[in-house]
């Protein structure tokens, strides 16, 4: 029986048709797996994150990128040593086709739990892109979600614990996720930023979603009230895992510990984010 504790708090730009079709390569192209923390792994491709987090009692593996990822998420799993069947918990940052598409098998092939707010529920359960539903290339193979979370929820497993931080605007439900990891003996905070950026998300004159750019500017605010040591995201180039991965080195500090990265991620989105509103909006610089 799966086994785990949620506690409830208080109670790209996408264009084009499919990797031969205009998908980013580095998307699908495999990649191997790397140790960040202590429990802590990156099984994602080349372009699109997963990360696994190892627990005596199971694993918990956030975002099942696009269908055609599932190979490599699987076999990077199973290279570090760990069961497809101890994967425990499914959770996502939200509810797009490049970080959602492959959670349907995943829970297939792990039995595992999956968890999701409440925001990006239907979405998940539909398979579609908010505002954009009857684009059929944003489309996905929908899943079921076992258990909603909510903001400050957290989720524990094995002696770890998460908090879910709900930071919409790149989704309704969007959701960033805060817990500690291990590194080089130190306990540090980490965050998976859900994301922030507009992508083909439409802010003016007619918006993906009601309350879109109201959702955008209040999850700048909160994120900018958070602090964390270790910045991770959906896509590797979004907290520069390549040149990461190329310095780490043993006996040399780790290059994932950068208590300034996310203020500075954070900074550079809201400025990009108001740019390109103004841009929708017709307003010239």
């Amino acid at each position: 029986m799966r086994r785990f504790w949620i506690a409830l708090a208080g109670a790209a730009a996408v264009g084009g048709v499919a990797l031969a079709q205009g998908w980013p390569a580095a998307w699908l192209k495999p990649a191997p797996p790397v140790k960040i923390a202590d429990n802590l792994y990156y099984v994602g491709s080349e372009g699109l994150s997963a990360f696994l987090i190892t627990t005596p009692k199971g694993h918990i593996l956030i975002d099942g990128p696009m269908e055609q990822n599932v190979a490599t998420v699987e076999a990077n799993i199973k290279a570090l040593g760990f069961k497809l069947s101890d994967v425990d918990i499914l959770l996502n940052t939200h509810a797009h086709f490049d970080h959602a598409a492959g959670l349907a098998r995943l829970k297939a092939d792990t039995g595992a739990a999956l968890l999701a707010s409440a925001g990006d529920r239907p979405l998940l359960e539909k398979g579609v892109y908010p505002g954009s539903e009857d684009v059929a290339v944003l489309r996905f193979k929908p899943v079921k979600v076992d258990a909603v979370i909510k903001d400050r929820d957290t989720v524990t497993l094995g002696g770890v614990t998460l908090t879910a931080n709900i930071t919409p605007g790149h989704t309704p439900g969007c959701t960033t996720w805060t817990f500690p990891v291990k590194i080089d003996g130190v306990v540090r905070k980490a965050i998976l930023w859900c994301s922030t950026t507009v992508a083909a998300n439409r802010l003016a004159p007619k918006p993906q979603y009601p309350k879109i750019v109201a959702d955008y500017r209040a999850s700048f605010v909160r994120l900018g009230a958070l602090k964390a040591d270790v910045f991770l995201a959906p896509h590797p180039d979004q907290f520069g895992f390549a040149e990461k991965r190329a310095a780490a080195a043993p006996g040399k500090p780790s290059p994932f510990v950068d208590p300034a990265e996310l203020p500075r991620r954070i900074a550079e989105s809201r400025a990009a984010f108001e740019a390109e509103l103004a841009r929708q909006q017709g307003v010239r610089p």
